[in-house]
């Protein structure tokens, strides 16, 4: 694209300030040009908010015409007689009818941040109850979990749990380390019973049919015998445990009569 680039001084600004007229000459957009203001130390500015910002309160830009980069009282008057009609209308009782955001129309020149009220105690507020609690799911969660690995204090990885043989996974590219955070997290955060995904056609359309309440995994069931397994398995660690405190409390003891000894000597 061809472009001509005229600088000059801008007298409306503060003494070294340059203004750049962009006229391209070449295009669908042959013609048109773009205005820009070079500070004197160099820095470029594309747009009056960028001007305002940098030179704070220093410089007045409320009637600056960013494009001839000239002060326009005519623009000043303007703003203010509008403001007084509205005022005047308000003032008339008519009803405003305008639906859009409120929106700051002068440049950002202010350091102090703008704070939008959008309720207030008094406001009588109507929610959905149902769409209040039900928030929705990402599917396949649980693979963000996938790679970790859980460490004791000396950085030791321990030994994943293993899943019985009656618990097969759902959904693609899952594999048992998915599962088991699938299902540690359903224990832990719902309240409802966890049964699996109960239909057949979460296994051959999982992203449409998959139940995200439930984890990645066909419905099981659950024995007696396996609960029988699952107590022997506490009743063993709980005496493993004991047994431990046991020998810690008798390893303690002896040493405390060991120093009592070395004391009387």
């Amino acid at each position: 694209m061809i472009m001509e680039k005229k600088r000059m001084d801008c007298p409306s600004l503060p003494p070294g300030w340059k203004k750049e007229e962009v006229i391209r000459k070449s295009g669908l957009s042959a013609g048109k040009s773009d205005v820009y203001y070079y500070s004197p130390k160099g820095k470029k500015f594309r747009s009056k908010p960028q001007l305002s910002r940098y030179l704070g309160n220093t410089v007045d830009l409320g009637c600056f015409d960013f494009r001839t980069g000239k002060m326009m009282p005519s623009k000043l008057q303007k703003s203010k007689q509008r403001l007084r009609n509205e005022n005047l209308t308000i003032n008339k009782g008519k009803p405003d009818l305008n639906t859009a955001l409120p929106i700051r129309q002068t440049a950002s020149i202010f350091k102090q941040p703008v704070t939008k009220v959008v309720n207030h105690p008094s406001n009588k507020v109507k929610t959905d109850l149902q769409r209040a609690t039900e928030q929705p799911r990402q599917l396949f969660w649980e693979k963000r979990l996938k790679g970790l690995r859980v460490s004791d204090i000396t950085e030791e990885v321990l030994r994943t749990m293993e899943l019985p043989k009656g618990l097969t996974s759902v959904g693609p590219d899952t594999s048992d380390e998915t599962l088991l955070s699938a299902i540690s997290s359903a224990l832990h955060m719902s309240s409802s019973p966890i049964t699996g995904q109960t239909t057949s056609a979460a296994e051959k359309n999982p992203a449409v049919w998959l139940n995200t309440s439930q984890p990645l995994c066909k419905a099981f069931i659950v024995t007696d015998q396996d609960i029988r397994e699952q107590e022997l398995k506490v009743i063993q660690a709980r005496r493993c445990l004991e047994d431990a405190l046991m020998a810690d409390g008798l390893a303690r003891a002896s040493e405390s009569s060991r120093d009592s000894e070395d004391k009387a000597a």
